[in-house]
């Protein structure tokens, strides 16, 4: 069943304008002042209900696309306090509640009690779902873990795996070298471009005295595109950050307790990054381990998916953000980061009906992935199986 979103707020032209929105199977089919569908069903009454439009009311609320998350924890992470502190794995109801249609999983600190095959059995669970997912082989660990043996083949031959995670300028890392480094990141760029994947090398940057330095060393003694490397959690090194992105690099910012601080953070690298360059993501059911200076250990928090949406809309209600502004890092540019931006991150036509509505207060009102209707008047319209378990 085809269906129309009628009256609803539409960025196009450069202005929020009064829109309707055709989707047909998984895709936008139009986006126009008004559509009308002719429904012709007089040879064969007894197929009209094949022909029905559904047509859903969005007159005075806002339409966005979809949020894309590439950092989330869906294995759930932690453990640096014992086996007591695991995070719990992603509920599948988690991303549509969170507007989020598309999503990327890793692994962290633990490779070893968590595997990339149970890392890409949750991937495809989460596709069986309705969303769209992906994932990357490795975790902090190097050499990396893998699901063949090889990160090359794991980026080829997985069809969900699109890159590597690694950690570097962190005291829970593998302490890799600038030849390591290399290595990983030639293995990841030519993999990825024989299986026409992105092919990132997609770092966890921690507290560590040297910051981005070792993607510097590597940018200048080698030819490896700088579009290879994908710094993340950068918001606590933004000075290399931003001479990073000033290259040419996208860094990513992770969604902190601390909501002003990183908002205002991510604002001022909007403005000070060349366009295109800044994502932010949740690291969703990733732990947020505090250490003293000692580094031990002493509390942890964990990501939560629902950071991103409270983000943006903070943003644009205490900072004064326009809100196709602020989307853009969750939707276009990450698009265009991880090679989607030819079907995710817009409302246009032939893209994925991958749509967020928002009501006049800016809350998720309703939340469509891939043209399936996930959450309606911000509750979940789908089955969850054992979600009364987890």
């Amino acid at each position: 069943m085809s269906k129309i979103i009628k009256n609803v707020l539409v960025y196009r032209d450069d202005e929020w304008k009064k829109s309707d929105i055709l989707i047909e199977g998984s895709k936008i089919a139009l986006v126009a002042d008004n559509v009308r569908v002719n429904v012709d069903a007089s040879n064969n009454s007894n197929r009209m209900s094949d022909l029905l439009v559904e047509e859903i009311d969005g007159d005075g609320k806002r339409i966005i696309p979809g949020y894309i998350d590439q950092h989330v924890h869906i294995l759930g992470g932690g453990g640096e306090g014992s086996f007591i502190t695991q995070v719990p794995p992603l509920k599948l109801s988690d991303p549509p509640l969170a507007g989020v249609t598309t999503l990327v999983g890793l692994l962290g600190t633990d490779g070893i009690t968590r595997s990339v095959k149970n890392l890409v059995a949750k991937t495809k669970a989460l596709k069986e779902f309705g969303l769209t997912a992906f994932c990357l082989t490795g975790s902090y660990m190097y050499p990396s873990p893998t699901l063949t043996g090889s990160v090359a083949d794991d980026i080829v031959f997985v069809d969900e795996i699109i890159g590597v995670k690694i950690a570097i300028c962190d005291h829970r890392g593998s302490n890799m070298s600038v030849e390591d480094l290399t290595k990983l990141a030639s293995d990841a760029r030519v993999s990825g471009l024989l299986a026409g994947k992105v092919g990132e090398v997609h770092l966890h940057t921690g507290s560590g005295k040297e910051k981005l330095k070792i993607i510097f060393d590597v940018l200048e003694k080698t030819d490896i595109p700088i579009s290879t490397f994908r710094p993340t959690h950068v918001e606590n090194k933004y000075d290399d950050a931003i001479k990073f992105a000033k290259m040419g690099g996208y860094i990513d910012f992770t969604c902190d307790p601390d909501m002003d601080w990183l908002a205002k953070t991510v604002l001022k690298a909007l403005d000070e990054a060349p366009e295109g360059l800044v994502t932010l993501s949740t690291d969703s059911n990733g732990s947020m381990p505090i250490w003293n200076e000692k580094k031990e250990m002493i509390g942890i928090e964990a990501g939560k998916m629902s950071s991103l949406h409270e983000t943006i809309k903070y943003m644009v209600q205490n900072l004064g953000c326009t809100l196709e502004k602020a989307i853009k890092p969750v939707t276009e540019n990450v698009a265009k980061a991880l090679n989607l931006d030819d079907r995710k991150g817009k409302i246009a036509e032939g893209f994925d009906a991958d749509l967020v509505i928002l009501d006049d207060e800016l809350n998720i009102d309703m939340v469509f992935a891939m043209g399936k209707m996930m959450v309606r008047g911000g509750k979940l319209q789908v089955s969850v199986p054992f979600e009364n378990l987890v």
